[in-house]
């Protein structure tokens, strides 16, 4: 489009820099998982000390010369650094190495190209790629830094880089009312659900935790899953029906990284609404992770980033069929509510027990008990019996039905007064009159 660069394939070779700061530093597994998930086919791997970073080159010069010899040896097209470069640096390394150069954020911004499938989704790796973009025009225009004068190439009076930066604010200037408009049409939608009290749920999660495999065993749909980072990019919405609760509405959202690209997280904040709004989360673990605390932790930063860190949130352990000894179970807090869910998606044991643990978190409010209904409230009964809410009837000596019921009080209480009739005091009493 607006960006020219070197041809080739996609015969990389990767360079992870490895800081002492553990939490400043990346994991160099993840990163060939990342290159793997991008399609790069690795050729070499470079693990160079950053105990002190170059300006012009992140590395020394030395470091340089060596993979520039790499580059030849092995024909790469592709050098990718598990770091984020500036784009002096960048255009600096492909001078040196005469070929592609990638940073972790072009890596993380390609997958995304490669994985969204809506419009919506499309339009914010759109958008982030452009803003990722915009500050590294200058490397594919340096032949072009002015236009020429004379009969027929006289220009508009701005150079040829100007005009792109400015073609590129309009096209991103557009790209943000378009995904206003899905925010809004989202928000709309959400207030419809909120209006018809139906909780909503959102998985969450460090990516390729599971959460697809999760969310398509939970509604028995068909989303993409597959081993690899970023599988699922666009978010899913499905009805889940749970016993004692009714209908919630549970999402399948984009996974979390480590240090997650912030411009990532503001091209994808109306996406990541979805979990800031919900009623639930359902922390997605791999359990059988090694460095699952940190995971966790990389899942909480991103949480706090979009405003939905104080919600309420279940974690599921995943992937029990490969831990020894581990039944699926609930483990509870000091009130006895559902903390942790212990389960495998892949072949269903735990379901039932996530269910139930998602029932009790979102049916604090849930009234059980039986109704006294006079002949006269027929169709109070009839939409009682339509949601499901009746466990089973009986009629009193009068010729009223007593109805032993299960649903949210906000439910019940709604369709009282919609009848025309007052709310019943359900501590002291279950007859309405």
């Amino acid at each position: 489009m607006f960006f020219e660069r070197h041809e080739g394939g996609d015969r990389a070779i990767l360079v992870h820099l490895d800081g002492q700061n553990s939490e400043a530093s990346e994991d160099p597994q993840e990163f060939q998982e990342l290159a793997l998930s991008a399609g790069a086919e690795t050729v070499a791997f470079f693990s160079i000390p950053s105990n002190k970073l170059a300006a012009k080159y992140l590395i020394g010069t030395g470091k340089v010369e060596e993979l520039r010899e790499q580059v030849k040896a092995t024909e790469a097209d592709l050098v990718i650094f598990n770091h984020v470069l500036t784009p002096s640096q960048e255009r600096n390394l492909e001078r040196a190495f005469e070929c592609r150069v990638l940073d972790r954020t072009g890596l993380i911004l390609d997958i995304f190209a490669q994985r969204a499938r809506t419009h919506e989704g499309k339009l914010q790796v759109e958008l982030a790629q452009l803003d990722h973009m915009s500050t590294r025009l200058v490397r594919g225009w340096t032949h072009l830094e002015r236009q020429k004068g004379g009969i027929g190439l006289r220009g508009p009076g701005e150079t040829q880089l100007e005009t792109d930066r400015r073609l590129l604010r309009v096209r991103m200037r557009q790209i943000k009312q378009k995904l206003e408009k899905v925010r809004s049409q989202r928000e709309q939608a959400r207030r419809g659900r909120q209006r018809a009290d139906i909780p909503s749920v959102s998985l969450v999660g460090y990516t390729n935790a599971g959460k697809s495999t999760l969310f398509n065993a939970l509604t028995t749909s068909e989303v993409y899953a597959a081993d690899q980072l970023f599988a699922t990019l666009d978010p899913t919405l499905r009805r889940l029906e749970l016993d004692d609760l009714g209908p919630v509405v549970l999402a399948d959202t984009v996974g979390f990284i480590r240090h997650l690209p912030h411009k990532l997280v503001e091209a994808f904040r109306a996406t990541l609404e979805e979990s800031s709004n919900s009623d639930l989360l359902l922390h997605v673990i791999d359990s059988h992770e090694p460095e699952r605390d940190q995971q966790i932790e990389q899942v909480l930063a991103v949480l706090g980033e979009i405003g939905a860190h104080e919600l309420p949130i279940l974690e599921v352990y995943n992937k029990l069929d490969l831990l020894e000894g581990v039944e699926p179970q609930i483990q509870r807090d000091a009130n006895g509510k559902p903390q942790r869910v212990w389960l495998s998606a892949r072949d269903g044991r735990g379901l039932p027990l996530l269910r139930q643990a998602i029932a009790e978190l979102l049916g604090n409010d849930l009234f059980v008990g039986t109704l006294q209904l006079p002949q006269r409230m027929g169709r109070l009964r009839a939409q009682l019996f339509s949601l499901g809410a009746v466990q089973r009837e009986s009629h009193a000596d009068d010729g009223s039905s007593l109805l032993e019921v299960r649903l949210p009080t906000t439910e019940l209480n709604r369709l009282v007064s919609r009848e025309g009739f007052s709310p019943p005091d359900f501590i002291e009493q279950h007859t309405l009159q």
